[in-house]
């Protein structure tokens, strides 16, 4: 039998928005190839739901409730789980959100839920676990961004924003923390998470990309795998795309443009 790639035996991995949606897929795939996993979300049953999943494959979980956009809970979590772990091998910075509203439609509250929980709370989680992975010698910061921080949308401006800003922050961090932390992005595309069952029928079926679909959750598995695992050693300061192809003016596939055969 081959030898598995992704072995993460022994490391400890820690995914905030990892109760659901790709959040949920990663800590599962951590998990299966042996990783300990702290699944942190701001619905602490969610939490703990997948903290049993992950306990069934073997492997040691803790469940912790948090708001990702608040900087105080952050830092508070960090200290929490070295305390009670000792280190954390994995950051992953998922959670996110992305409220649909034109410019002048958006709230002063409604931009700063959005750029903290997309922006301030991953910088704040990455300077204090990335400043002890430095000291300690070794680790993987992965930020997942956006299709959206590279070709942003009208209805979704303080998101884009805020994930082009994280996508910076990466390459910042890169260099800072080096040569002990790899920062690295994962940049995602549509997928058929939870968000999207508000979606119209058409555009869980379709997508404006190469490929021509949105992606299934599970998909986002190997790109992830990928960046935590010592099999990404000469990756840093990359970003990641997991979008099918994305580009939001070309047509789907099996489609063609008029006047083309």
């Amino acid at each position: 039998m081959g030898r598995n790639l992704f072995d993460l035996s022994g490391k400890i991995a820690l995914v905030t928005g990892g109760s659901r949606g790709l959040g949920y897929e990663m800590v599962k795939a951590f998990a299966e190839n042996g990783a300990d996993v702290i699944i942190a979300s701001r619905k602490l049953e969610n939490c703990e739901t997948v903290a049993e999943e992950a306990r069934k494959l073997g492997v040691r979980a803790m469940p912790y409730q948090v708001h990702a956009g608040r900087w105080d809970e952050m830092s508070r979590m960090a200290d929490h789980v070295y305390r009670e772990w000792g280190r954390v091998d994995i950051l992953v910075n998922n959670a996110g959100m992305s409220p649909h509203a034109f410019p002048e439609e958006i709230t002063e509250q409604m931009f700063d839920s959005v750029v903290n929980l997309n922006f301030k709370g991953p910088f704040c989680l990455s300077a204090k676990v990335g400043k002890r992975m430095y000291d300690e010698g070794g680790g993987v910061i992965i930020n997942v961004s956006s299709s959206g921080a590279l070709m942003p949308l009208p209805h979704a401006a303080p998101y884009g924003a805020a994930k082009a800003a994280l996508n910076a922050m990466t390459l910042s961090l890169a260099y800072h923390f080096a040569p002990q932390v790899r920062c690295n992005v994962l940049s995602a595309g549509a997928y058929l998470t939870d968000i999207s069952k508000a979606w119209a029928p058409e555009k869980r079926e379709t997508s404006n990309n190469a490929l021509g679909r949105p992606g299934r959750p599970e998909e986002v598995v190997t790109a992830a795998l990928y960046l935590a695992s010592p099999n990404s050693s000469y990756s840093t300061g990359a970003l990641i795309t997991s979008d099918g192809g994305w580009y939001p003016n070309i047509p789907s596939a099996g489609r063609r443009p008029e006047g083309r055969e």
